[in-house]
C-alpha cells in the first residue's frame, strides 16, 4: 500500500470515530439543555475546547496571515451557526430525528459545491435531493400533512451550516495549517457564544453531573480532538468522501439514544429515515 492510499484509509478511519463520537452526544447534549441555556452551554463547550487546543498546539502556533484568519474565520462561523441551530432544534425534537436531518448537509454537499462554483449537479446529487426531501417529509410529518415543526426547521438551518462547513473546510484545510485551522475556528465558535449567550437569551445554569459530564465530553471529544482530526484528515480525502462517511451519525445518534431513552421510529417516520441515508449514499456514489 502506498503512502498516499494509507494516508486515505488512516482519514478514513479517522472521520468515522469522528462520527461515532458526534453521533453519540446527541442524547449528551439533549439531556445536558434541561440545565442550561442553549448559548451558555455552547459557550462552555467551545470556550474549554479552545482553551484545550491552544494549549495542545503551542508550540506549533504561527502567527495568522491575513489570508489565514479569514479562512479560519469564515470556517468558525460556519461551525458557530451549525451547532446553534443544532442545538436550539434539539430542544424542541427527538435526538434521532435531529440526527437525521443534520444528515442532510451531505446531500447539500455537491449541491453547494455546483452552486458555488457554477456547474451542473450530477444526476446522483439530484436523486439525492429527491430522496432526501421525501424522506424529510415522512421523518418530520409522519401522520400526513406538512407540518415542519420548529424544531425541525431549526435542525433544517443547521444541516445547511454544517454543508457549508464541510466545504469551507476542504477548501482550506490544504492551505492552513492543521493546527492553526482548529484553533482558530473553535476560537471564532467560542467568542460568538460569548459575546451572545448574556443578551440573546434568558442565561440559566444548574451545576449538575449531566451538564459537567456534558461540557466535558463535547468540549473535549466532540469538539476539541473531533474538529482537529477532521481538519488533519480532509487534507487527504475529498468534502464529498467526508460526506458520505458522516452519513453513519444518524444511525450512531440513533442507536444511542434507543439505547438511552428508548427512542424507536416507527411507521414513515422510519421509511423518512431510510430515504435520507438512501438520499446521502445517492448524492456520493460514484
Amino acid at each position: 500500500m502506498n503512502v498516499d492510499r494509507r494516508r486515505r484509509w488512516l482519514a478514513d478511519l479517522a472521520l468515522a470515530g469522528v462520527t461515532f463520537i458526534w453521533g453519540a452526544t446527541f442524547v449528551v447534549v439533549k439531556e445536558a439543555l434541561e440545565s442550561s441555556s442553549t448559548l451558555l452551554f455552547l459557550a462552555l463547550r467551545f470556550s474549554l475546547a479552545a482553551v484545550v487546543l491552544a494549549l495542545l498546539f503551542r508550540r506549533r502556533w504561527e502567527r495568522p496571515g491575513r489570508a489565514d484568519l479569514g479562512a479560519g474565520v469564515a470556517v468558525g462561523v460556519a461551525l458557530f451557526l451549525g451547532y446553534l441551530f443544532q442545538t436550539l432544534g434539539l430542544r424542541l425534537t427527538t435526538p434521532a430525528k435531529s440526527a437525521f436531518i443534520t444528515g442532510l448537509s451531505v446531500v447539500l454537499v455537491p449541491v453547494l459545491g455546483a452552486v458555488v462554483y457554477r456547474s451542473r449537479p450530477s444526476w446522483n446529487a439530484l436523486a439525492g435531493v429527491a430522496c432526501g426531501t421525501l424522506g424529510l417529509y415522512w421523518l418530520v410529518a409522519p401522520a400526513g400533512a406538512w407540518r415542519i415543526s420548529a424544531g425541525d426547521g431549526l435542525t433544517l438551518l443547521c444541516a445547511l451550516s454544517f454543508g457549508v462547513h464541510i466545504l469551507l473546510l476542504g477548501r482550506f484545510s490544504r492551505r492552513v495549517g492543521v493546527a492553526m485551522l482548529s484553533v482558530i475556528q473553535v476560537g471564532v465558535a467560542a467568542i460568538l457564544a460569548l459575546g451572545s449567550f448574556w443578551w440573546a437569551e434568558e442565561p440559566f445554569v444548574r451545576w449538575t453531573p449531566t451538564l459537567l459530564g456534558a461540557v466535558v465530553a463535547c468540549g473535549l471529544l466532540a469538539t476539541a480532538l473531533a474538529f482537529s482530526v477532521q481538519t488533519w484528515a480532509q487534507q487527504f480525502t475529498t468534502p464529498t468522501h467526508t460526506a458520505l462517511l458522516f452519513t453513519l451519525e444518524p444511525v450512531f445518534a440513533w442507536g444511542t439514544s434507543y439505547l438511552v431513552m428508548g427512542e424507536s421510529l416507527e411507521g414513515k417516520a422510519l421509511w423518512g429515515a431510510g430515504l435520507i441515508l438512501a438520499g446521502i449514499v445517492a448524492s456520493e456514489w460514484r
